[in-house]
């Protein structure tokens, strides 16, 4: 089977949730975008986005909603047809579960079954375990070309109501390689990483560049939403071990695979990585347990109180609320952790233009190319201080100024 009649699964009004990033099924969604005027008016919640599967035009006949703006969504975003989602993204399988965010149809990228018959997820575990075990149909897209991967969850075919075969590929994002700048605050945030740590780091140049500067570190640990290309080369070269990890000793831990065929390669029955649930890989349990749970992440603006938009940049969604405050709440409560955020000094400003992503109470490190700001138990006016002094100094006078007016 290589086609779904999806109007005899998805019914009007339903809402429909698939894999994000590289675990979209794209054989699935692009028949079902095919096939939705068929179908009628329905619901798709999408994650972030590698392809460009979901476009403007599709508003016809389906509604967008996402926690996200980024990748293609932000072409959705422009059209004024996508919903946005501003929650945190450990609430989803809360959401999920509890009705709140309903998911009727689940379409799910999976690889070929073991010698016993189960299907891992292949690339992401994330909020889908909710999503399977709440919805009225699951739908599989089964690839040779998918990951086997260790995890939380398996599979059978009595789990899957429609299955299709294919030799697809996972889509691969495009990765934007990390300036000079970026190489510069990625170098003093490596500086701040002790040996042993167990890392968390976000998506993006500037987290992957940080990832580059950390080839002479040892015994570094991985507990994240993601796990890169980049964590993968520092697993092979011998630097991530898991060795010293609190919890999960020996693996890498993430909700997902993002990145390139050497990702996946790497991945494939490697029992060094495992796929988890966000409600393991975001809990504050999970995180507060790991002894020096380092979190690194960026944002668009950092306000001198030490408030994050992680969100909104120039008026356009192109950001989400994301794991950002769970990350840095468990990195604040964990033994010796560090809770980070990483951007360019231009981008600390006297006034947020968008929302408050992170409250200035889960404010912890912030890092510019100027250097280091620790705000953790720090007065407004100390906080105050040590933002100004890593911004270039022909801005520290006008952000006073904004700040005093």
């Amino acid at each position: 089977m290589t086609t779904v009649d999806f109007a005899r699964y998805v019914r009007p009004g339903d809402t429909v949730l698939w894999g994000q990033a590289c675990a979209e099924p794209r054989t699935l969604t692009e028949q079902l975008m095919a096939q939705r005027a068929r179908i009628g008016g329905f619901r798709c919640f999408l994650g972030v986005p590698t392809s460009d599967t979901v476009r403007p035009e599709h508003a016809d006949h389906v509604r967008f909603v996402s926690y996200t703006g980024s990748g293609a969504n932000r072409s959705l975003d422009r059209a004024g047809v996508l919903d946005v989602l501003p929650c945190h993204y450990s609430a989803f399988p809360r959401l999920i579960t509890s009705g709140v965010l309903p998911v009727d149809v689940v379409l799910l990228s999976l690889p070929a079954p073991d010698s016993v018959g189960r299907h891992s997820l292949g690339l992401a575990e994330e909020y889908l375990p909710a999503a399977i075990d709440t919805a009225r149909t699951v739908i599989a897209e089964v690839s040779e070309a998918v990951p086997w991967t260790h995890g939380s969850r398996t599979l059978t075919a009595a789990d899957l109501d429609v299955v299709i075969h294919t030799s697809r590929s996972p889509t691969c994002p495009n990765r934007d390689e990390p300036d000079l700048l970026q190489r510069r605050i990625a170098k003093t945030v490596a500086g701040l990483v002790e040996d042993g740590s167990t890392l968390q780091v976000g998506i993006g140049a500037l987290p992957e560049a940080v990832l580059a500067e950390l080839s002479g570190h040892r015994h570094l640990g991985v507990h994240s939403g993601l796990i890169n290309d980049r964590v993968a080369d520092l697993m092979a070269a011998g630097v991530v071990t898991n060795a010293r990890k609190t919890l999960d000793r020996g693996r890498a831990v993430a909700g997902a695979l993002i990145g390139s065929d050497r990702l996946f390669t790497f991945a494939h029955r490697n029992p060094a990585i495992r796929l988890a649930d966000t409600r393991y890989t975001h809990a504050h349990a999970t995180l507060a347990a790991q002894q020096r749970f380092v979190a690194i992440n960026t944002a668009i603006e950092v306000d001198l109180t030490g408030q994050t938009n992680t969100e909104v940049a120039r008026g356009r969604y192109v950001g989400a609320v994301g794991g950002a405050a769970d990350f840095l709440r468990g990195a604040a409560a964990s033994p010796g952790g560090l809770p980070i955020v990483a951007l360019p000094a231009a981008r600390i400003v006297a006034t947020l233009s968008g929302p408050v992503s992170t409250a200035r109470a889960d404010a912890g490190v912030i890092v510019t190319e100027f250097g280091v700001a620790d705000l953790r138990g720090r007065s407004l006016r100390e906080r105050y201080e040590r933002l100004l002094a890593i911004v270039h100094p022909d801005r520290q006078a006008a952000l006073e100024t904004s700040l005093m007016g």
